[in-house]
């Protein structure tokens, strides 16, 4: 993806706009969905990439500044990939001054003996670090498990599953487990992946690339993500307006029986179907 260009001239203005933006946005993504309540436990997942150093800052800051108190535990995975540099983010995380835990366990060996050489690895290797997150998340009495995952990440999910998985589905902003133990939020659902670019740049995070499928060709989300930025280029507007629609679901003018009832007809005309918003046009004067 193409950062925004920085200010040069003046970029400590242009990170304090940004820091703005991002609060705001995390604000009221926490509001919108109770992500955080008082007397929380929150285990922030640090992965080393922008939008999980992000996620810290902002929460760092809502949380001097926040009605309600809540703890923060920044957890880091080590995965024990070749040439992962181990000392970064132990060094970040103690000059930052934040109370945090790496968890060390070699799935990077278990998903190479497992997969194909070639063949894509972030299933196998999400669902391992999903689940030693959660084992960790609840020997430690933490309350919400918060992930990195932005507005950008949502909306290619919600394609990636109607594309290659026949579903209507994204990323829940707020989601109880299967096992029905760990609450897990995304704090950055309304942030857009530019703005995290731009002030991860601006504010110089030691970022780890992921080595062990962040740099796969060959994903179907990367070819979503190129997808977004041509329609971002020829169609302005587009992503925001599709951000939108996650919020504004009509299940009658969708097609699944299990969300509505097809069989019982509130408001007819000339036997269709019809919402408030289309009574609202058919009034409006030709």
């Amino acid at each position: 993806m193409t950062q925004s260009k920085i200010n040069a001239s003046d970029p400590i203005k242009r990170q304090h706009k940004l820091q703005k933006r991002l609060r705001r946005d995390v604000g009221r993504a926490i509001d919108d969905y109770a992500m955080i309540e008082d007397g929380d436990k929150v285990m922030v997942c640090v992965s080393g990439g922008k939008d999980s150093y992000a996620m810290l800052d902002v929460l760092m800051q809502l949380q001097k500044s926040a009605p309600i108190n809540f703890d923060i535990l920044a957890v880091n995975l080590d995965q024990k990939q070749p040439d992962f540099p181990e000392h970064i983010l132990p060094k970040y995380l103690t000059q930052v001054g934040v109370d945090f835990h790496v968890i060390e366990r070699d799935t990077y060996s278990v998903v190479k003996a497992v997969i194909e050489e070639g063949k894509t690895t972030c299933g196998l290797c999400s669902r391992m670090r999903r689940g030693t997150l959660y084992r960790f998340a609840q020997e430690r009495g933490i309350t919400k498990i918060a992930l990195g995952h932005h507005r950008d990440d949502i909306l290619e999910t919600l394609f990636l599953n109607m594309f290659h998985g026949g579903k209507l589905k994204a990323m829940p902003a707020r989601l109880l487990s299967d096992d029905g133990v760990n609450t897990v939020i995304r704090p950055m659902a309304y942030a857009r992946e530019q703005d995290i670019a731009e002030y991860a740049q601006l504010k110089q995070y030691p970022i780890i690339p992921c080595n062990l499928c962040g740099s796969q060709d060959n994903l179907q989300r990367q070819h979503i993500k190129s997808m977004f930025q041509d329609w971002e280029q020829q169609h302005p507007g587009r992503i925001e307006s599709m951000a939108k629609a996650l919020q504004k679901v009509v299940p009658s003018h969708l097609m699944d029986t299990s969300l509505h009832n097809f069989k019982r007809t509130q408001h007819m005309v000339h036997g269709s179907v019809v919402d408030d918003a289309d009574l609202a046009l058919l009034n409006l004067p030709l």
